[in-house]
């Protein structure tokens, strides 16, 4: 068939139940779809419903409807080229659960304040790259110690490990790219099992901080170009790659992905990106790849 449904329950959640599969599925036949019989991908937590005669809009608006209350995400996309080549992934609040630079803010005393324009520059309401800026001008003459201490905070996002590696272990290709610091997208890297890592460069001069960033800032344009680059380096399309990440900085790699995914997003981004993950963990993009338990790799 020419498209498929996935219903993935949330993570440690109350699971996904046979029969809200089979009301989805019901509700999509009553539309005029010819629709495959549920096939699990994982035992009540991840299941496919392949489907035609229906475009992957309507089948989503339904199952999203039905849905509502519970914790179940749902990604609808063609059949075709659904096995992706290639993993672009945010850093920040996607791979890890926090934001980086925001825990460093805290041992500067001013975390709440770098929270807020963070907040602010996720959510689209100012720009990214004056944002940043502002930002680091702030922690200008802190330890660059503060930036290990910083680390040894950081929690991975449940699924990041297994995302990386099970796509790895498949033939697939892996970029983070970040609006965050190589300090921290090297140490992800390396942990995760990334091919590379793409980020700003944070000044130290004599064992502190500057207040300045490198000349290049990564932002939403440059994360676009590491898609596309990414793509044309392994003679695919763009059609081809998952994309993930949370803020308005990460848009316009998600809308180009043949999988673009809001990752427990902002609330622009989550009303603008076609797949959404409200619920899961980072497994829901090997879930919504077609990728079975067995599959996968810890």
């Amino acid at each position: 068939m020419d498209n498929v449904l996935t219903l993935i329950a949330g993570h440690g959640g109350q699971g996904l139940d046979s029969s809200l599969v089979f009301e989805v599925r019901g509700a999509l036949r009553a539309l005029g779809a010819e629709v495959g019989v549920a096939d699990w991908l994982s035992p009540e937590r991840a299941c496919d419903l392949e489907f035609s005669g229906l475009d992957t809009a309507q089948a989503d608006a339904i199952a999203t409807r039905i849905l509502e209350g519970w914790a179940v995400d749902v990604a609808a996309q063609p059949t075709l080229g659904r096995r992706k080549r290639l993993l672009v992934a945010d850093m920040d609040s996607t791979m890890v659960t926090g934001e980086t630079l925001d825990e460093l803010a805290d041992f500067a005393g001013i975390k709440d304040h770098i929270s807020a324009i963070t907040a602010r520059a996720m959510n689209g309401e100012i720009g990214f790259e004056a944002a940043l800026r502002e930002r680091v001008g702030l922690l200008k003459g802190l330890s660059a110690e503060c930036l290990g201490q910083t680390w040894e905070r950081i929690e991975f996002t449940p699924g990041a490990f297994t995302l990386v590696r099970t796509m790895k272990a498949h033939g697939a290709a892996s970029v983070l790219v970040s609006g965050g610091f190589g300090f921290f997208t090297s140490k992800v890297r390396d942990a995760c099992g990334f091919d590379r890592d793409i980020a700003n460069e944070l000044i130290v001069v004599d064992g502190r901080l500057t207040g300045q960033v490198g000349d290049t800032i990564i932002g939403r344009e440059a994360k676009l170009a590491t898609l596309n680059t990414a793509a044309a380096e392994l003679g695919v399309t763009p059609h081809l790659a998952v994309a993930v990440g949370d803020g308005a900085n990460d848009l316009d790699m998600l809308r180009a992905a043949g999988l673009g995914v809001a990752f427990h997003a902002k609330p622009v981004v989550a009303a603008e990106a076609r797949v959404r993950v409200d619920h899961g963990d980072l497994i829901a993009l090997l879930y919504a790849q077609g990728y079975r338990d067995e599959d996968m790799v810890s």
